[in-house]
């Protein structure tokens, strides 16, 4: 029996949905209609179950394209995805109070975002970065001298200073203890400001050449490049440093917290090797026989064998999963719970004291300034994952013990 359910399109390539026991709204799957009625997709769209409504693409969506790709389906947080190690550490020697640990990691790993994001903004480096982000930026430095070399009004002040630093809204720092009771050290985020402003420069570049070229879509935001193109050799060059970037930032947000730790515990060691994965990009693949431009928006790889990240929200469990390879998701799974309502909703329908009941038993923030993150914001997680059971396999269930937000 096969795990999806297909929405036909008229005259379009369908929509392969794995949304069993989840819910779908109205406005995504208007979007994904929309991304469907292009003439460039190769053989369906693939919907996971975390599936919700997004900037510029339905986050949950798998698009294959060939001859173009849509800047907007990858969006401005290019390389957004998951990162974790299982430590040495063990739940019995963890202290009763959490909170100086969790102190210690907000004081190590700059986060948030103060001043408009100028000069004291307290989301970057105040000072020089640490010698893990000096040593990934001169890798990384030549790239994007390139990408703004041509493209002058994509540079960001910030590539350097923001190499190793956590972001805002969904993205975290959490230590995680497994079934057998084991510390996990998981973080989520991106290519930060520069690759919000190389996704943003290039995304009106692909909406400036539809109006040049008179080129009618259901939706701007699927403004697309052609292959061959200038832009479309400029935004693919863009885009993929800018995935190399947002991979980096998380191996050094990584050394910084297991810095931390072994000042804690100085014997540490890392007993699993780590799991760095994109939820947010573009790569070439070869699937039903084309080599295509897959799109992963809010989506991670699943091939066969291969492993992967699926967080709950905070004060919920998280997964470490071993992709099944299923053909029709094109190798992939969900990427995470998924929001159940806007940020604006959960501010409006939940209270503080919602949330301190929600994350019980969790060492994270509890203040009014995180109700858009709080749990019950987003699907129920079990559901999620049952809903994909023919794309993944649950390796460990981890619960967050602290959890950093930014």
């Amino acid at each position: 029996m096969r795990g999806y359910d297909v929405i036909e399109t008229p005259d379009h390539v369908p929509i392969k949905a794995w949304t069993r026991g989840v819910p779908i709204e109205d406005a995504a799957l208007k979007q994904l209609k929309n991304v469907a009625s292009l003439p460039f997709i190769h053989k369906h769209v693939a919907v996971m179950p975390d599936v919700h409504w997004g900037m510029g693409a339905t986050v949950g969506s798998v698009i294959p394209t060939v001859g173009a790709i849509i800047p907007a389906a990858v969006g401005v947080d290019i390389g957004c995805g998951m990162m974790a190690v299982r430590t040495s550490i063990r739940a019995e020697h963890l202290p009763d109070d959490l909170s100086a640990i969790r102190s210690a990691i907000e004081a190590a790993v700059p986060h948030g975002r103060t001043d408009n994001g100028g000069r004291n903004d307290k989301g970057a480096w105040a000072a020089e970065p640490p010698a893990s982000a000096v040593t990934r930026w001169a890798d990384l430095k030549a790239g994007y001298d390139a990408v703004v070399e041509k493209h002058p009004k994509a540079a960001h002040p910030r590539g350097f200073g923001h190499l190793g630093t956590l972001g805002t809204g969904n993205h975290f720092i959490e230590l995680c203890l497994d079934e057998a009771g084991d510390v996990w050290v998981m973080l989520h985020s991106g290519s930060r400001g520069v690759g919000n402003r190389f996704g943003t420069y290039f995304i009106e570049r692909a909406k400036h050449e539809m109006r040049r070229w008179h080129i009618n879509l259901p939706d701007q935001d699927l403004a697309y490049f052609p292959e061959g193109t200038d832009g479309f050799v400029d935004y693919v060059r863009a885009v993929s440093w800018a995935q190399k970037y947002a991979r980096a930032n998380r191996e050094v947000m990584m050394d910084s917290v297991l810095g931390v730790l072994k000042a804690f515990w100085p014997d540490l060691e890392t007993t699993q090797e780590a799991v760095n994965c994109h939820h947010n990009y573009v790569s070439k693949e070869k699937h039903f026989g084309k080599d295509v431009f897959l799109t992963r928006k809010g989506a991670v790889s699943a091939k066969d064998g291969e492993l992967g990240i699926i967080p709950g929200s905070m004060g919920a469990k998280s997964f470490i999963v071993r992709g099944k390879g299923n053909a029709d998701s094109f190798c992939t799974c969900s990427h995470g719970a998924g929001r159940a309502m806007s940020r604006t909703e959960a501010k409006r329908r939940f209270t503080i004291e919602d949330h301190v009941r929600a994350t019980e038993g969790v060492e994270c923030r509890k203040d009014a300034e995180v109700i858009d993150e709080t749990p019950m914001a987003y699907k129920d997680i079990d559901a999620v994952i049952a809903a994909q059971t023919d794309l993944i396999e649950v390796v460990h269930t981890v619960r967050q013990v602290v959890c950093v937000k930014g």
